[in-house]
């Protein structure tokens, strides 16, 4: 059996993170599994590729939930990365550090994790690009794009008609203040989308110490006792096993780690028992806790131009094809989420209750959930959307299976909680209401979702229960804190009741932070990288 200092299952947000870090003192010998493939693929790398990407099997995991009560009974379609990368290499590349109220939570549950210590670990993962500030990081590994100039003409429309509203623009919303609207930064460079795996692998994979193997589904931790030894995992149709002197880190996101822990005897032990695995830990609260954005949007028809009107026909295609090869510039540099913002709905909140997207084109012609970027509606349009920051409806999943190649049971438990309900609600009339300013109004032709004859309460929960869905932001099924008795890991990121096994990923989140999930994925990557050296005896 293979021996290696570190074995980390996943090279994605949090993984590549982990693979660098720990392998910069050469005396250590780090292993990487990572169940997808290279990320060498032209839709990757292109900002605007993901639309491309969104049901390719090759690199994603391609995740469908149970029927959801609160939408009808829909099941939701949940893309992941499985790549290098990971969902890094395939989200929408907006970067948010999250608000200062989220890592209070957090802290209050597992000291060392409060916005004064995590607030460094942002400063040093960035390389931002922007105006300088003392509060953003330059030269670090994670480029992070100030879009700001090169946005569609309807974005800044959008911002003025924000303002018109009562949303002051703000310039850094990952500065000292994240309220108001803005143009969202991007994990690009150069045109090219900023993964984790540009930033953090590429440029330490020949590193002697560090073995990055892809295609390797890791399908079990092996125990010895209470104490985690290595791991089985499959390559190329055979079972092979390591051993780990150190640790076992999982790093496959909150879908991956959760499940990966119950295949292994971690985890409910009702949920072990049903599928015949023996039990190494029952462990209740892995898989529990499942947390997520659940967005909307309102779509218009426009009486000028769009995005729409740039990618639709060949000619349009052809020009940005070449305006992006030449210049690594244009719509295929960017996201199509180019402005949003943050907004309070009261006093009485502790921070921004709503994240607000604005993008330059629309496609109502495709089927709910599918991203044809580059092929939108034939019309002028555009869409806003919302998702409430701090949605209090909690999901679970569990394995469906003892297979470890069968996909979890799902199950977001959307909209379950009249909070939710009613800030849905608040959202849709909140951006009606931006949509009602003069600047806007000069460029609406009228509102094609919901339409007009959607007016009352009612009405709104009815197309939301329709056409709601997740904002990709899953996180939370191995929550973090001091007890054991409601947490699956603690402020070490070291799973309770175990020796020898970490989990760090977008899973320890205690709750759902304010804004987009990468960036304090990303930033779990660098705590845990520094915990894990902090303890270390390898």
């Amino acid at each position: 059996m293979e021996t290696f200092d570190y074995v980390i299952v996943g090279a994605g947000s949090a993984g590549a993170v982990l693979a660098n870090r720990l392998s910069q003192n050469g005396a250590r010998r780090v292993l990487v599994l990572e169940a997808g493939g290279s990320d060498n693929k032209i839709w990757i790398q292109i900002p605007l590729g993901y639309g491309k990407v969104f049901h390719d099997a090759r690199i994603n995991w391609k995740y469908t939930t149970e029927p959801v009560p609160g939408l009808g009974n829909r099941q939701s379609y949940w893309p992941r990365g499985k790549v290098l990368g990971g969902s890094s290499a395939i989200n929408a590349m907006v970067y948010v550090r999250g608000h200062p109220r989220d890592y209070a939570e957090w802290n209050a549950v597992a000291p060392g994790w409060g916005w004064e210590d995590v607030a460094p670990l942002f400063h040093r993962m960035e390389d931002w690009d922007g105006p300088a500030s003392a509060g953003r990081g330059q030269g670090g590994p994670l480029p992070v794009h100030d879009v700001a100039d090169e946005v569609h003409p309807l974005t800044h429309v959008y911002l003025e008609a924000a303002r018109q509203a009562g949303i002051l623009t703000n310039p850094d919303y990952n500065g000292p203040d994240m309220e108001g609207a803005c143009t969202y930064q991007i994990n690009t460079k150069g045109g090219l989308r900023a993964s984790t795996a540009r930033s953090y692998l590429k440029p330490v994979r020949r590193r002697p110490n560090l073995d990055i193997r892809t295609k390797a589904h890791v399908t079990r931790v092996l125990f010895d006792g209470k104490r985690a030894i290595g791991v089985e995992y499959r390559h190329n149709g055979h079972r092979k096993t390591v051993h780990a002197r150190g640790e076992v880190i999982l790093s496959g996101g909150a879908i991956n780690s959760p499940q990966l822990l119950q295949l292994s005897g971690v985890g409910p032990g009702r949920v072990l028992q049903d599928h015949g695995i023996p039990m190494v830990l029952d462990a209740p609260h892995v898989g529990r806790n499942l947390q997520d954005h659940l967005g909307s949007d309102n779509y218009y028809i426009s009486k000028v131009p769009s995005l729409n009107q740039a990618l639709r026909p060949l000619l349009g295609k052809v020009k940005a094809a070449v305006h992006y090869a030449l210049m690594r510039k244009g719509p295929l540099s960017l996201s199509l989420n180019q402005g949003g913002g943050f907004v309070r709905l009261s006093e009485a909140s502790q921070g921004p209750d709503l994240q607000l997207y604005f993008s330059p084109v629309s496609y109502t012609r495709a089927p709910i959930g599918v991203r044809p970027l580059m092929t939108p509606d034939p019309f002028r349009g555009f869409l806003m959307g919302f998702n409430p920051c701090k949605p209090t409806s909690v999901g679970h999943l569990q394995i469906k299976s003892p297979d470890p190649f069968v996909a979890p049971e799902i199950h977001p438990n959307y909209l379950d909680t009249e909070h939710d309900r009613a800030l849905m609600i608040a959202g849709t009339r909140l951006l009606r209401q931006i949509a009602d300013t003069d600047a806007l109004r000069a460029v609406i032709e009228s509102e094609l979702l919901p339409g007009a004859d959607v007016q009352t309460d009612a009405a709104i929960a009815d197309y939301i229960r329709q056409e709601a869905w997740t904002v990709f932001h899953q996180c939370a099924t191995c929550r973090m804190g001091r007890d054991p008795a409601t947490a699956v890991v603690d402020p070490q990121l070291k799973v309770h009741g175990l020796d020898g096994l970490r989990v760090a990923d977008a899973s320890i989140f205690p709750s759902i932070p304010t804004g987009n999930t990468n960036a304090p994925a990303i930033m779990v990557g660098e705590k845990a990288s520094d915990l894990i050296l902090q303890s270390t005896k390898v």
